[in-house]
């Protein structure tokens, strides 16, 4: 079964604003029912601040209710959580592969001519700005700059350029 996001959390709110049983709980939140109890008594995780599932779409207000009335069933997770839910973030770059983009970018602009800055900055996690001084050539660091496949460097997956080479026909 998946586990609600920070199920310790969760387990906390569980515990303070619901009627469910130890076990609904620790079904739900992957932890075993005497975790859950020691959880609730307070022998461990003291002062941990809970989540609340209902507000982040793991769970509807129904299916708590529902599960409250027969201690028999069980919480299951909503199937909508992520509609809509989570806005995507900006993709992560380690600091050692960093100085790589430039390069990346470079070579994606060589193989690729009519690519989109969209696309590119899809792809890579770049600025508008780092594509178009690489673009027309007025990078602070254009010299040293040499187009590498942006696999080779790990700043984008096989499959993502894929899909690129596949979109733009090369």
């Amino acid at each position: 079964m998946i586990a609600p996001l920070m199920p310790k959390a969760t387990a906390v709110w569980l515990i303070d604003n619901t009627t469910l049983t130890f076990e609904q709980i620790g079904d739900f939140c992957n932890l075993h029912p005497l975790e859950v109890q020691a959880i609730a008594d307070g022998e461990i995780i003291v002062g941990l601040v809970g989540h609340d599932p209902v507000q982040t779409g793991q769970l509807t207000i129904d299916e708590i209710e529902r599960c409250q009335s027969d201690p028999t069933t069980r919480l299951q997770m909503s199937t909508n959580i992520h509609e809509g839910k989570i806005k995507k973030i900006a993709k992560y770059t380690p600091v050692a592969l960093r100085q790589a983009k430039p390069n990346g970018i470079a070579w994606l602009l060589k193989e690729i001519p009519s690519i989109s800055d969209g696309d590119i900055m899809r792809t890579l996690g770049t600025t508008k700005t780092t594509i178009q001084a690489i673009r027309l050539k007025t990078h602070r660091n254009i010299s040293e700059i040499k187009p590498e496949n942006p696999v080779h460097l790990g700043l984008c997956s096989i499959e993502d350029l894929n899909l690129l080479l596949q979109k733009y026909q090369v």
